[in-house]
């Protein structure tokens, strides 16, 4: 107690309120800053690459591992990796609901010749079979480690102390937050895909709704990108 009457001693339970927040900044700053080095952002497959897998391991793997040591009472399950046959036909009809949805606006939003400065991330002019395997699974594991942060570590221990609704404000809040570099378009619609994907998730009890329909949406509008940019190809 101080003199403001406040208490500011350490409660219980307040360890699951603040290190998923503590983390998800910690990981996210960390991923983030890396990848904008300037010897980093330089548009290279080896690059790229790169970040995609820093990612996995700055958002994914090292928040685990720690939130895993300092809150013992939740398991990996708990933060949705995990596999409910109760909810498989759920998650596969919002999986392909979402995709029908995103899909096309994705395709249209790729036309725009704002939109390629940012995307794709690899700058390369030709892109080969190979290039397009090398995207997908640099893709998939940056999604996968984003997504254990976002929508696992931050989102069900701060279910578990506030309830739906605080938790999904915070998260949206912060999630929307790592899209502001790319502008208002993408700050904006991240707000409704994160209201959407904390629901899903926590309608599931997974994390699969948010790790597909988010690499669906990454891959599309990539591979979109380069479709509409008259400087890039597909070759064989």
């Amino acid at each position: 107690m101080n003199s403001t009457g406040i208490d500011i001693s350490w409660m219980e339970g307040d360890m699951i309120i603040a290190l998923p927040m503590i983390l998800c900044l910690i990981g996210f700053a960390t991923f983030w800053f890396v990848s904008q080095a300037n010897n980093i952002n330089d548009g290279s497959v080896k690059n790229i690459l790169f970040t995609k897998y820093w990612g996995l391991c700055s958002m994914g793997i090292l928040p685990a591992i720690i939130a895993l040591q300092l809150m013992p009472q939740y398991a990996l399950s708990d933060y949705g990796l995990t596999y409910k046959p109760e909810s498989t036909t759920t998650s596969l009809v919002a999986i392909l609901i979402l995709a029908a949805v995103a899909m096309p606006l994705v395709f249209m939003n790729a036309k725009k010749p704002s939109h390629h400065v940012n995307y794709p991330q690899i700058r390369e002019k030709n892109w080969t079979w190979s290039l397009v395997l090398k995207n997908c699974l640099g893709w998939v594991a940056y999604l996968l480690g984003y997504e254990v942060l976002f929508r696992g570590i931050l989102l069900f221990p701060l279910v578990d102390a506030i309830g739906v609704w605080p938790a999904l404000a915070i998260n949206t809040a912060m999630y929307s937050a790592t899209h502001i570099p790319k502008g208002l378009d993408e700050t904006i619609s991240a707000v409704f895909l994160g209201v959407v994907l904390c629901l899903m998730t926590l309608m599931t009890g997974t994390l699969w709704v948010a790790v597909f329909v988010h690499i669906i949406i990454a891959l599309t509008n990539s591979f979109s990108s380069i479709y509409h940019n008259p400087e890039m190809k597909f070759v064989k």
